[in-house]
């Protein structure tokens, strides 16, 4: 069954316990928790000091860093709670191995992840190394985008990518999923799927949840 994942990104900021408390209600599996340093990529967001107490929430941190140099700041956030740590190829660079080992030896399932216009023959190499890999369905800095229907490819490419090299890492997409585009990417091999404008203005989250959780599947 396809994951769920809504983006604290698009919650009322106002009410962020209750929206918390609505995305546990839905039954979604993970929390997606973006995190913008305003260079990598233009928006600033979260820090670990919101991560603890949103950690106190009976529901999984997917926690999307979106930052420069993520390696020093891994340690913090594995901390601070979160389940999976995401970093971006992009960022990463040279460090990216590195990266995702310190992500793994602070007790955390290591991600990376990769804009829309990175090819992902740049994640070849790491494929042994995690346990996710995100595709950027939009750029990534700003929610509420629409999903960027060449991206759908490269779902499929990661799928046949990591069949070829026997790894199964689970494959997360994020980027305009809603319920008219979910199908696109789950029937291309996307497993976790990141909602964030479409689950906070559903009018009912849990309705929301269970119609991405059926989406079909890839075989």
């Amino acid at each position: 069954m396809i994951k769920v994942a809504p983006s604290m990104l698009a919650a009322d900021y106002m009410h962020l316990d209750s929206e918390i408390d609505k995305v546990v209600a839905s039954g979604a599996d993970v929390l997606h928790y973006d995190v913008m340093d305003g260079t990598f990529v233009p928006g600033i967001t979260f820090g670990q000091g919101i991560l603890k107490m949103v950690a106190k929430k009976p529901i999984p941190m997917d926690v999307h860093l979106m930052i420069a140099n993520p390696i020093k700041h891994v340690r913090e956030f594995a901390e601070a709670g979160a389940k999976y740590i995401t970093v971006h190829q992009e960022a990463a660079n040279f460090e990216l191995r590195d990266t995702l080992r310190a992500i793994r030896e602070a007790g955390c399932l290591a991600g990376v992840s990769v804009k829309p216009f990175t090819s992902v023959d740049a994640i070849a190499d790491v494929l042994n190394e995690v346990d996710l890999i995100l595709i950027m369905t939009v750029e990534p800095g700003k929610g509420g985008q629409k999903l960027i229907p060449f991206t759908v490819d490269k779902v499929r490419q990661v799928r046949e990518m990591c069949r070829k090299a026997g790894v199964n890492p689970v494959i997360e997409v994020d980027g305009g999923v809603n319920l008219e585009t979910a199908h696109l990417v789950t029937e291309a091999g996307a497993q976790m799927l990141v909602a964030g404008s479409a689950f906070f203005k559903a009018q009912d989250p849990a309705e929301f949840v269970k119609a991405l959780k059926a989406m079909p599947q890839a075989e």
